[in-house]
């Protein structure tokens, strides 16, 4: 034997070693693999599928069962016979058979129509979609409503929301609670209980009392001056107020000798009297938390000064930004601009003196 047919033999054989080393440690990291996955399946892509069969292919059947691969070639067999079945597969095209899905928007609608007016029908909600320009049937409104839980008008529950309550009283809505002030009096440190009214639309305030002792004497004469004749509520229809104790006596007033119905608040939410909440909070912070009371008559003045101020010179973001009681020279371009001072520069309104 030559001597370069020896070379050549060592050469194959190293070569062969390995390859078959190679071969060895992917057999392994493959069924370690494998026991990793257990029997999950593995979803492939067609491009992924494409290439394991080229690959199959040149290996052969025989070798691919001895490497003791992940996919089988029974598998790649199977994804060949599902590609020649989507290919020959016209069903997409095929026209849609029976009555076409209703439209998102519509069915949103009937929704919202049916929970913001528990009382509409299947009939009077079609009416109401015919207005604006969505033509159904009163059977698809039922099928609509019935697909997501809610009950027919007969058994829907009337109930009205707190906002449709507000809109719909809104001219004849008031609104009413309390607050507290220290005040230094010849005794000590005194608690002052301030009752507040509101009228919602305008949201015009007046102070309805200052107290030390809210009790049912107090309190109903507050009910008598407030629903007397050019009293603050005597043109309110309901007056929200919340379950306080010291509000017993005004709603018994209220029911016995008004034709005001009381709204109680339920328990814990003051977020339904927000608009009453924010006008106490602006109050405290520019104006009472900015000041010392000495005696009753100081809280009181503090009080008109800071009301007027509310009315006339504040402007409100709930109002377009605008002032509940304008004065004449309110938008005037002309005129030196003057500055009007409360509580000692605490309150400051800026006008054009005209004269």
């Amino acid at each position: 034997m030559q001597p370069w047919h020896l070379l050549v033999y060592a050469l194959s054989s190293w070569v062969n070693r390995e390859q078959q080393l190679a071969i060895e440690y992917l057999k392994t990291e493959n069924s370690i693999l494998r026991e990793k996955v257990g029997k999950k399946r593995i979803l492939l892509n067609d491009n992924e599928r494409r290439r394991l069969a080229v690959k199959e292919k040149q290996l052969g059947r025989k070798l691919l069962s001895e490497l003791g691969a992940i996919f089988t070639p029974d598998t790649i067999l199977r994804w060949h016979r599902e590609l020649i079945a989507r290919k020959w597969d016209y069903s997409s095209e095929k026209k849609q058979v029976g009555r076409p899905r209703v439209r998102q928007e519509i069915v949103e609608l009937i929704l919202r129509f049916a929970k913001e007016n528990p009382t509409w029908g299947a009939d009077r909600i079609q009416g109401a979609l015919s207005n604006v320009g969505f033509h159904i049937t009163d059977t698809t409104v039922r099928n609509v409503l019935k697909a997501n839980g809610i009950e027919p008008a007969p058994d829907r529950p009337a109930s009205i929301s707190w906002e449709t309550f507000l809109r719909a009283h809104w001219e004849t809505i008031f609104v009413v609670d309390f607050t507290t002030v220290e005040v230094w009096t010849k005794t000590g440190l005194t608690t002052f209980y301030v009752m507040v009214v509101m009228e919602l639309k305008s949201r015009k305030v007046e102070i309805a009392g200052i107290t030390t002792n809210p009790n049912k004497q107090w309190v109903t004469q507050v009910g008598r001056d407030l629903t007397g004749s050019d009293g603050f509520l005597e043109n309110a229809t309901h007056l929200i107020l919340d379950r306080d104790t010291c509000f017993q006596p005004l709603r018994s007033f209220l029911k016995e000798q008004t034709e005001i119905e009381p709204v109680l608040l339920p328990p814990k939410s003051p977020n339904m009297n927000a608009y009453l909440e924010r006008f106490m909070k602006s109050l405290k912070s520019e104006c009472l938390n900015k000041m010392i009371f000495f005696g009753q008559h100081s809280l009181e003045r503090a009080l008109k000064e800071y009301v007027a101020h509310y009315h006339s010179e504040r402007n409100h973001q709930g109002l377009d930004n605008q002032l509940i009681e304008p004065g004449e020279h309110v938008g005037c371009v002309a005129g030196k601009i003057e500055c009007r001072e409360r509580l000692g520069g605490l309150l400051k309104y800026y006008y054009r003196d005209t004269e």
